[in-house]
Parts: C-alpha cells; structure tokens; sequence
C-alpha cells in the first residue's frame, strides 16, 4: 500500500497547514471562489471546484454548471490511482469549504480504493452521496459504506466515559 493514511478537512484548517511533500492534497472549492492557499511544499495536488449540491432532479440535463460530475470523478480516480502506484508512501487529504460533505465523500472513495485507513471516518456520516454515486459508477466494484450518523455521537460517548473512569489520569494520557 502506498497511500498509507487519508484524512478529510475544511478549507480553513487546510489552508493552515504547513506543507509536506508526502501528503498529496484534494482540494475542492466552490465555483467562483479563489483557489485554496496551499503551502508550496505540497508537491501532488489536485484541484477541482463543484457545489456540494444534490440535483433536486436525477433526469435535469447532464452536466449541470458547477455540479460533481463523470470528468471530475475520473480525475480523482486517475489521480489516486498515480499516488497509489508511486514508490513512496504518501498521506492523502481531502478538504472542502467545510470539511464535512465533498471531502467527506471523497476521502471515502480514497479509503474504499486504497484500502488506506480514514482517520475520523465516524464523522463522515454527511458524505454527499452524489459524489459517491458518481465515483461508483467508475468503480463499481468498490463499496463505499457511509457511518451512520450516531457513530460519531456513539465515539463521542465513548471518550467522555474514559475520561470519567481515568478522572485526574485523563489529561496526561489524552
């Protein structure tokens, strides 16, 4: 496995980031927005620019301006598959506006694809599923399985009720 780790994130926090040549980025804005500031030391990026938008209607005419469609998912497929062939292990991160439907979406394709464990993969019960679909249709073989929403709720809990147990231990094992 070449793509070792995939993470999903905002713009923001992306945009904050200091740059690493062994983390390829996925960068996905909105249509007439500004390209996201990556440091320069991100050598693999991808950038692409579509709303994070469901089509109220699955017969509108195709392409709809500004919608996720078939030329963008084969972009990421091509582009994932090229990361996952190099000869170096490399970290993929996806990141949208918000961080929480697109990159959502995408970083699980990344996951399906490689086999690359998502760090916070419970918190990508948002994923928009039009992004999904399309990026299944290249990969039917793939299943890409969306957390439900009570996961991250669920994992939330969890780490509270260690906190509780550990009591004044809490902090230094955190």
């Amino acid at each position: 496995m070449t793509i070792k780790h995939v993470l999903f994130a905002s713009r923001e926090l992306a945009e904050s980031l200091a740059g690493n040549p062994y983390m390829a980025v996925i960068s996905i804005t909105d249509p007439g927005t500004p390209e996201a500031k990556l440091d320069p030391l991100f050598k693999h990026v991808l950038r692409l620019s579509f709303f994070d938008a469901l089509p109220a209607d699955e017969f509108l005419p195709a392409p709809m301006p500004g919608m996720f469609d078939h030329l963008m998912a084969a972009q990421i497929s091509d582009f994932v598959k090229a990361l996952h062939a190099a000869p170096f292990e490399i970290s993929t991160m996806v990141h949208c506006e918000y961080g929480v439907s697109r990159s959502a979406a995408v970083a699980l394709f990344v996951e399906a694809f490689t086999g690359a464990p998502l760090a916070a993969r419970e918190f990508t019960y948002e994923a928009n599923q039009w992004v999904i679909d399309r990026l299944l249709q290249l990969h039917p073989e793939l299943n890409i399985d969306i957390p439900a929403e009570n996961t991250a709720r669920d994992r939330r809990h969890r780490l509270a009720m260690t906190r509780d147990a550990l009591g004044p231990f809490a902090l230094e094992s955190a």
